[in-house]
């Protein structure tokens, strides 16, 4: 079990996390097709293809949702499918229409999967016949005209929906859509500000190309760990990550947890850093508990705010790190939550924060 454990948790997170999308995406393309199946063959005149198959049969409606869901999952891959980064990419709407003919193509394969193998395995029809009736059915009838605009129209929206999840990231996804902050919203949240250090001499030794490169691995490291630990990312600014959880003990450790987890994973690529860059990442950590205010703000480009004298006490927090020469700080509040051992945190005192009239007391973590 541990093996198994061990194995799990060297899949890179975002494959995990596409791996499930389209499991789910299967599994709802799977539940919405024998729900429409039953609608269809109760109606009169509904199915273009009834006379293909034999659905009263309870046999055959599970081969098919067997078939839908194969299919369904392999439609998911290629929807979420994503380039390494070292991978070429293609622009968007050449994307878009490839990856609409590909669906289409494997829609057709789908159909023609669920006919050859029905008319063999239930029929009992000859292959070479069956090949050849379906042949003569998709090509020299009207089905594939009534099918193929159905087709176009889904996956040109599953694509808009796929690049909204990825905009949104997927922790979000759903309360947007469902609107939940088109109305400001006051959230208790755990808040991390994490910036790359010494990032002025770092982006004039690489020069302009190579330093996007860098804090794009450096970036890409980072969010692994934080959404290993259900991070919800805020935005990129630069070198810089603002990432929030929704306040409760156990997110409280996950977001330790997270930090431990970054570090740990940058010490693993530190090899790869140094041969490609001659440079390995250091990084500061602000962290800081209270109330923001979240909604949706923008006319012509929407986009999630989060706003509130929590925001700004945490990047406050995460620029005295230089000042006070510390790596990782974080308020009492942090402290008071997570109940760390003594040896694992050192009061920094009451530190007088700009902009904030009261100081605030701060603690490095000895992690």
């Amino acid at each position: 079990m541990r093996a198994v454990n061990l194995k799990w948790r060297r899949i890179p997170v975002a494959a995990k996390y596409r791996a499930m999308v389209v499991l789910y995406l299967a599994l709802s393309w799977t539940l919405l097709d024998l729900i429409y199946l039953f609608v269809r063959v109760s109606l009169p005149g509904i199915s273009p293809d009834r006379d293909l198959f034999n659905y009263g049969s309870l046999g055959v409606v599970f081969f098919r949702a067997v078939i839908v869901f194969i299919f369904s999952g392999s439609m998911g891959f290629a929807l979420f499918y994503q380039a390494h980064r070292n991978t070429i990419e293609l622009p968007l709407a050449l994307n878009f229409l490839l990856k609409i003919g590909l669906l289409v193509v494997i829609a057709f394969l789908m159909n023609f999967f669920l006919y050859y193998l029905h008319a063999i395995l239930f029929l009992h029809k000859d292959p070479v016949q069956s090949f050849r009736n379906f042949a003569y059915y998709g090509f020299h009838t009207t089905w594939l005209i009534k099918k193929l605009p159905g087709w176009l129209l889904t996956f040109s929206l599953l694509q808009v929906v796929v690049e909204v999840i990825k905009k949104y990231s997927p922790d979000i996804f759903l309360d947007v859509l469902l609107g939940r902050y088109r109305h400001p919203q006051v959230e208790k949240r755990i808040v991390m500000f994490i910036d790359l250090k010494d990032s002025t001499p770092i982006a004039e030794k690489l020069g302009h190309v190579e330093y996007f490169k860098f804090i794009r691995q450096f970036i890409e490291i980072v969010s692994t760990a934080l959404m290993r630990y259900h991070g919800r990312i805020y935005q990129y600014v630069g070198d810089e990550i603002v990432v929030s959880w929704i306040y409760n003990v156990k997110n409280a450790k996950h977001c330790l947890d997270a930090l431990i987890d970054t570090r740990k994973l940058i010490q693993q690529n530190g090899e790869n850093f140094r041969r490609e860059f001659d440079i390995v990442p250091d990084f500061r950590v602000g962290i800081h508990i209270g109330e923001v205010t979240v909604g949706e703000i923008g006319i012509l480009k929407k986009d999630l705010a989060m706003s509130g004298d929590t925001m700004n006490t945490t990047a406050r927090i995460r620029s005295a790190c230089s000042e006070l020469n510390q790596k990782f700080i974080v308020s009492k509040d942090v402290i008071d939550t997570l109940d760390l051992k003594d040896w694992q945190s050192e009061s920094l005192g009451i530190i007088d924060l700009k902009g904030k009239k009261m100081g605030v007391e701060l603690f490095a973590l000895k992690i």
